[in-house]
């Protein structure tokens, strides 16, 4: 046996090895890394997307149990409900006020009809005033102040705008504004649509937006001529 096959390993061979194994474990690690980190931003994109299509679901779904009723008590003193459909045009930042029947009882023979009001707009967030968020304010009974009251949440974090058009179905023309409590605006009938569309921060793209829009159908269009059901 030669004296070169029993030496054993010399330090510059082991230095090297070393050197070989280190770069090895640097790639493997940042493969690894960068995918964890891929996997948590398509993750990310996938519950955002998650929360603003869900908001644009409920906004459809809530419009499209939209009314008013031109019913009034005659005495001036019991008149506590008024219903309402008012859409203020305020830029890229609309307001929607309306009565709806999407009210749902969560508790067992609570004292509540499906009759409700709801408005969805755009505010600055209660933690932070720079970030701006998409909220929804429901009261789950009707009162003589439909834009007021109630409880609100937020629906979606970190927006930029709120768009709302209207389809008026006697012109077949897309308005800006809606106010069925205004003799100047449309009294007492309701738009057949709602156009909305909500815009957001790009993800990865400074100064970039993203929009996502959906329609909503209202088939009630002419206001009710009944009495609204109060629970008491």
């Amino acid at each position: 046996m030669s004296r070169r096959s029993q030496r054993g390993v010399t330090l510059v061979e082991a230095m090297v090895a070393i050197t070989i194994l280190s770069i090895v474990s640097a790639l493997v690690w940042g493969g690894y890394d960068q995918t964890m980190k891929n996997k948590q931003r398509i993750e990310g994109n996938v519950d955002r997307n998650y929360q603003i299509f869900a908001a644009l679901d409920r906004m459809q779904r809530e419009l499209h149990m939209a009314f008013v009723s031109i019913h009034m008590n005659p005495s001036p003193s019991l008149q506590t409900v008024q219903t309402c459909f008012i859409g203020k045009d305020r830029g890229e930042r609309d307001r929607i006020d309306f009565t709806s029947f999407s009210h749902q009882r969560l508790i067992t023979d609570a004292h509540e009809s499906d009759q409700n009001e709801l408005s969805y707009f755009i505010t600055a967030h209660p933690d932070d005033s720079r970030i701006k968020v998409l909220a929804r304010r429901e009261q789950n009974r009707i009162d003589d102040k439909p834009q007021e009251g109630g409880r609100v949440q937020i629906l979606v974090e970190d927006v930029e705008g709120l768009d709302l058009e209207y389809l008026d179905p006697t012109t077949n023309q897309w308005v800006r504004n809606w106010d069925t409590t205004s003799a100047a605006g449309q009294p007492n009938r309701l738009p057949s649509q709602v156009k909305i569309v909500l815009t957001v921060p790009h993800p990865r793209r400074r100064g970039a937006e993203l929009t996502f829009g959906t329609r909503a159908n209202i088939p009630i269009t002419h206001a009710l001529n009944h009495a609204l059901y109060i629970s008491r």
